[in-house]
């Protein structure tokens, strides 16, 4: 596998080099996963569970960050490898932990781990990714030596501590119903949450293997910040717009989940005060616990729509099913109303905007990196703004 990835300062050769390039490292990344954790002491069916959400797919974009920076420094995929698949599991064992805490059905196109085999068993598989992940960065110092090695676990345990600190703030506005929040609140959870597991921890973990100085750190962190601001808004516009199979999870998930993002941040700021009441209530409620309950609220609706049902025979039953703490739960109905909000407010639009002034403040900072020389690597991190620049449009 090393030889398949390009030395560094070889120049792209295929049409759609970013692809190509992200498949390589994901054909690493998953041989290195599958090396550490495809056989051991704890049981097969935990192997199996481990290797689940990394074998779904995904574009490994953690690893590709971590292996541009140090093959475009000069540095060998064997130096940071163990890192990688160690981003990678990260990032594996927080969506599992993020699809329970969010009640989430899908992920990547097949129900999530909880809905498949169980809320307990899917904390653990969380819990024993989590744990095993620790053994190669103590690894590193056979093949980085001590301080490097060291640099990069103490980048690994900041980088966790701020991402639970992300997801608690963002668990907190949803258990206290908190909706007067501005830009700033969003997009600081967001660099905490998102930014420095997904970008700047990669990126800075890197340099430190290919044998950079602290000096580094600091820009890389401006670039990681701003390129994971971009991307994570455009996420949440995706999560509204894509298809399933393009977007890998559930469409309109966020709104399910009654999320804090930047476009219903800014439409409950801009609608009128009835408006603002009534969509606060609506994404106040919980999302249905069951598809059996979605279909429950959805076919009573539309019975009334076509008028099997009379809108004050679904009242009485919808009042009945609520005092019996049944339908406690967000409808279609409901779910339309809040999109065709975001419509007519232009958050979404204003979303847009947002992420594409990330992008480019992302593409100012990865000009300024004049330490890392031209390469197929750093054309790869060119790219990787470009793709996400695209994605705002």
């Amino acid at each position: 596998m090393t030889s398949t990835l390009p030395d560094a300062h070889a120049a792209p050769t295929e049409p759609n080099s970013l692809d190509a390039y992200l498949a390589l490292c994901k054909e690493a990344c998953d041989g290195e996963i599958t090396r550490l954790y495809g056989t051991g002491t704890e049981s097969s069916g935990l192997r199996e569970l481990i290797l689940d959400y990394p074998r779904r797919g995904g574009k490994a974009l953690r690893p590709a960050l971590s292996i541009a920076v140090c093959l475009g420094l000069g540095g060998h995929l064997d130096a940071i490898l163990p890192t990688a698949a160690t981003l990678e599991l990260y990032h594996n064992a927080f969506l599992i932990h993020d699809d329970i805490e969010d009640e989430s059905w899908w992920r990547r196109g097949k129900p999530a781990l909880h809905i498949d085999h169980g809320i307990p068993v899917a904390v653990n598989v969380g819990d024993a990714m989590l744990s095993l992940s620790l053994q190669p960065l103590l690894d590193n110092v056979e093949r980085i030596g001590l301080g490097p090695a060291l640099r990069i676990l103490r980048a690994v345990a900041h980088m966790t501590r701020q991402t639970v600190d992300g997801q608690a703030i963002e668990l907190e506005w949803v258990r206290t119903n908190t909706w007067k929040l501005e830009d700033t609140d969003y997009l600081r959870m967001v660099e905490l949450k998102t930014s420095w597991y997904s970008f700047i921890t990669p990126l800075q973990s890197g340099a430190v293997a290919a044998g950079a100085g602290s000096d580094c750190l600091s820009p890389l962190e401006s670039f990681g910040r701003h390129l994971g601001a971009a991307f994570q808004i455009t996420d949440d516009l995706l999560n509204l717009r894509a298809t399933p199979q393009e977007y890998g999870k559930e469409i309109g998930g966020d709104l399910w989940e009654g999320k804090r993002t930047l476009m219903l941040l800014h439409a409950l700021r801009c609608a009128e005060a009835a408006e603002r009441e009534h969509a606060v209530h609506i994404l106040s409620k919980r999302r249905p616990s069951a598809e059996s309950e979605l279909g429950l609220t959805d076919l009573l609706d539309r019975l009334a729509t076509r008028g099997d049902l009379s809108r004050g025979g679904l009242t009485q039953i919808t009042n009945f099913l609520r005092s019996q703490h049944i339908t406690e739960s967000k409808t279609l109905r409901d779910i339309h109303w809040i999109f065709d909000l975001l419509h007519r407010t232009g958050s979404l639009d204003y979303a847009r905007d947002i992420a594409a002034q990330h992008a480019r403040q992302a593409e100012a900072s990865l000009a300024d990196l004049d330490w890392l020389p031209p390469s197929h690597h750093r054309e790869a991190l060119t790219d990787l703004v470009a793709y996400v620049h695209g994605r705002t449009r």
